[in-house]
């Protein structure tokens, strides 16, 4: 009895690791990121510049059109500058915006994704700022660009999203993709354009900053426009495109997309 009820705690335990380990290893493994990206007709590069005394390195990706095009810059979940992310410029330039994704570890090493994310949770505000305001200057200097500048981000960089939004007045959109939302009068006062958020159903921690960011950005005069794709959860973008996806994911994924090419259209 002793041994069956072992090996029942130890199967228990492994289909646990296996439901932990899920969304980290999908962020992980991204094969078919990459594999999507590598058949790509585009122009993807990899581009350095400065940001104070440290050299940052960023991806654009360019979109196949005649004339000058807007740029919207991508800020990297907190698992660093993936395949996917890389994938999502992609998919932006194939709408028709030059996208320029900055990779806020340059300089730094890690062995793995927890790595990565560690190494982005103690990375100074400060220094964010400084690297997207660089990354910002650098795309505006594009000769394709045609002065448009917007941002967009997911997870992690979907709360830094709403955050830079404060802080740049160039900005002429921002896109928040499952982060957390501003708390704070002083964290909206200075956004300059609307923010539209996107937001999983199953994820409570983020969507519990939703409401108080309404009466913010209202209060403010701002304009936030946040939808909840229903039976989604938190990563429904990366997560809905990957071959396992679920179907509630995938859904979210396509609805999400749909609607962020309609906004992006709206970017002159």
């Amino acid at each position: 009895m002793q041994r069956a009820l072992s090996v029942g705690n130890i199967l228990v335990a492994a289909l646990v690791v296996v439901l932990m380990c899920d969304p980290l290893c999908n962020a992980q493994a991204q094969d078919w990121a990459k594999e999507r990206l590598n058949k790509s007709p585009r122009h993807g590069e990899w581009v350095d510049f400065k940001s104070g005394e440290r050299t940052v390195k960023a991806f654009v990706v360019y979109p196949e059109r005649k004339d000058k095009a807007p740029v919207v810059l991508v800020i990297h979940e907190i698992f660093g500058l993936t395949d996917w992310v890389r994938g999502v410029c992609d998919q932006l330039a194939e709408n028709g915006v030059i996208a320029i994704a900055p990779d806020l570890l340059s300089g730094q090493k890690f062995e793995d994704v927890d790595g990565a994310r560690k190494a982005i949770s103690a990375l100074p505000k400060e220094q964010i700022k400084a690297d997207l305001d660089a990354t910002s200057d650098y795309a505006l200097k594009i000769p394709a660009c045609n002065g448009t500048l917007a941002v967009c981000g997911f997870c992690w960089g979907g709360g830094a999203t709403f955050a830079y939004a404060n802080e740049n007045p160039k900005l002429k959109a921002a896109y928040s993709f499952y982060g957390t939302a501003p708390d704070d009068a002083s964290k909206v006062a200075n956004i300059p354009c609307p923010v539209y958020g996107f937001y999983a159903e199953n994820d409570e921690r983020v969507n519990a900053t939703i409401r108080k960011a309404e009466e913010l950005m209202k209060g403010a005069g701002k304009k936030y426009e946040p939808v909840i794709y229903k039976g989604a959860a938190h990563g429904f973008m990366r997560e809905g495109e990957s071959p396992n996806a679920n179907e509630a994911n995938k859904k979210a994924r396509v609805d999400a997309w749909a609607r962020w090419k309609t906004l992006l259209k709206q970017l002159r």
